[in-house]
């Protein structure tokens, strides 16, 4: 398209956006300096930003994430659920279940493993508004838990995902975070303005994804520790990272559908083996009741527990435990926003908006309720009858908790074998998605961008996440994600607004419009609004399914 920077060729690297690759290779690079030499410092600074970001924006966060929740809403059930991501007549590119492991390995990656036990754990021995160690302290922990991992997280990964499916799909933009905020500058995507929003979105992109890379080695170490006695030590964790930075490299080089379509179909497959596991092993009529009743009791408590803030809490307690959790959450699925928003977009083709956003929505949301009701829902059962162990590891270390838990269950060596395995998968498939991702951005939106890009990438986020283990572990790796999630916040406020301005003029929104009127000169009449002059000039990649006689009227 006329407008378009170039591609460039820069030292070994061929096909390159150059502001925006240079810009987040030095920016990248400093942080990985000044980590590695200033540890303690380093630590410092990014737990103070952290502090100051939540404290005083924390209300915002809150109020952003819940509008986008209504916003994703509004399109599937509105007349917008009707647009198709591509032409017409196209057909998804990928099968059901293809795209829904994809959009589960991209969009969860190792969290899920980490705070499945954990977090459900924690919320029922330090609830923020229940006893401590109740029933009601359990029906609190799972809502939370859910909250966390469920609709509010996906509308954010929806809204993102959506926008750049429909502008490159539909309207034949790169794929790149740029290519949203054309209905708001037109043609200036292509310059300063464009290249500052992709260096945001690489820059967010590679704090989230190593803040999971860094979890994950944790507790990678972890299962180690209980398989084979290795030590629990950083130097221990940068090896893991290392090895698996390595494995996630050939991945990314055999492309989309060579590497990271077949290890997310094989890591989907053996997520539910564990799963399965589980519930065999476990109180299986215990976790379908309770699975049912979670699901309710989150359903019921959406809006209050969305909208909670803790600012009737005395003293310095108002606002530790909602800054420590949801805003981190917040902030964190914000990070991970631009990835996972461009990896959803590129393996999204020939869906509609609707189905889109119901399969976005509910099917890893799903999956994730069940999974956090048979792990952490059967570690409190557990705690409920007085045994104290799995509250003890809890405090203790996070990581350790989900091998306590199999510990209660036959075949637990086997079972904690399997879950590093696991592990180790989801390690691979989020740091081969993240780089290409991020090679895709770097490259101008180019969706099969160069093979040493995506080396150069990879590469990259084993680095950062062995710095920031060493600047600080989990707190520095919790403060990175939110510093990364707060300026991305502000750019997915545009990206929600271009969508709906682009949307209310799409093809077919104007065909249905027109019908609505005996000629062309009166359906021009009653148009409204002007189409802006550069949303104007876009390509079309649909088309009406029953076109109008004359043509149609530029989108805004």
């Amino acid at each position: 398209m006329a407008g378009m920077r170039p591609q460039e060729r820069l030292w070994i690297f061929p096909k390159v956006n150059r502001p925006v690759f240079l810009v987040s290779a030095l920016l990248i690079v400093a942080f990985i300096v000044f980590g590695a030499i200033f540890s303690d410092f380093a630590n410092t600074v990014f737990t103070g930003v952290q502090g100051w970001l939540t404290g005083y924006l924390g209300w915002a966060m809150i109020v952003l994430v819940n509008a986008l929740l209504v916003f994703v809403v509004f399109l599937a059930l509105g007349p917008f659920g009707d647009v198709r991501l591509g032409r017409s007549d196209e057909s998804p590119e990928y099968s059901l279940f293809s795209w829904t492991s994809m959009l589960f390995s991209a969009g969860i990656g190792i969290g899920l493993i980490y705070w499945g036990v954990a977090e459900p754990m924690y919320h029922f021995f330090a609830p923020p508004n229940a006893e401590p160690e109740t029933v009601a302290a359990a029906q609190e922990a799972m809502a939370i838990s859910f909250m966390h991992w469920g609709f509010h997280a996906w509308a954010i990964y929806a809204v993102v995902a959506l926008a750049l499916a429909y502008f490159h799909f539909r309207k034949g933009l790169p794929l790149a975070i740029r290519s949203a905020l054309f209905p708001l500058i037109g043609d200036r995507i292509y310059g300063r303005w464009g290249d500052l929003v992709d260096i945001i979105a690489v820059f967010g992109t590679m704090f989230g994804i190593v803040t999971s890379l860094g979890l994950g080695a944790i507790q990678v170490n972890t299962g180690l520790t209980q398989l084979f006695g290795v030590p629990e030590h950083v130097s221990v964790q940068i090896a893991i990272i290392a090895a698996i930075t390595a494995m996630a490299t050939i991945s990314v080089v055999a492309g989309l559908d060579g590497g990271i379509k077949r290890l997310s179909n094989i890591n989907i497959v053996l997520t539910l083996l564990f799963l399965a596991f589980m519930v065999i092993v476990g109180p299986t009529l215990f976790i379908f009741d309770s699975f049912v009743g979670n699901y309710g009791y989150y359903i019921s408590r959406l809006i209050p527990l969305g909208t909670w803030s803790e600012s009737w809490r005395a003293g310095n307690e108002a606002g530790d435990w909602q800054n420590s959790w949801t805003i981190f959450y917040w902030a964190w699925w914000i990070s991970w926003a631009p990835f996972v928003g461009v990896f959803v977009a590129r393996i999204s083709r020939g869906r509609t908006v609707r189905e889109f956003i119901v399969g976005v929505m509910l099917l890893p949301c799903t999956i994730m309720f069940f999974w956090f009701t048979a792990f952490g829902g059967t570690a409190i059962s557990i705690s409920l009858t007085g045994d104290p162990a799995l509250i003890d590891a809890t405090r203790e270390n996070y990581a350790n908790t989900m091998f306590v838990l199999l510990g209660y269950f036959p075949y637990s060596g086997v079972a904690s074998l399997f879950a590093t395995v696991l592990i180790v998968m989801w390690f691979v498939t989020s740091s081969d998605s993240g780089s290409f991702v991020i090679d895709m951005l770097t490259a101008g939106g180019d969706p099969n961008p160069p093979k040493i890009q995506r080396i150069f990438w990879a590469v990259s986020e084993g680095a950062v996440a062995s710095v920031l283990l060493l600047a600080g572990g989990l707190g520095a790796l919790q403060a990175a994600a939110v510093i990364a999630g707060f300026p991305f916040a502000v750019v997915l406020c545009l990206i929600a607004w271009g969508l709906m301005r682009a949307l209310r003029w799409d093809d077919l929104m104007v065909h249905r419009h027109r019908q609505r009127f005996r000629s062309d000169a009166e359906a021009e009449h009653n148009m409204g609004t002007e189409a802006h002059d550069a949303y104007a000039e876009l390509p079309s990649a649909g088309e009406p399914d029953t076109p109008p006689p004359s043509s149609a009227v530029p989108a805004e």
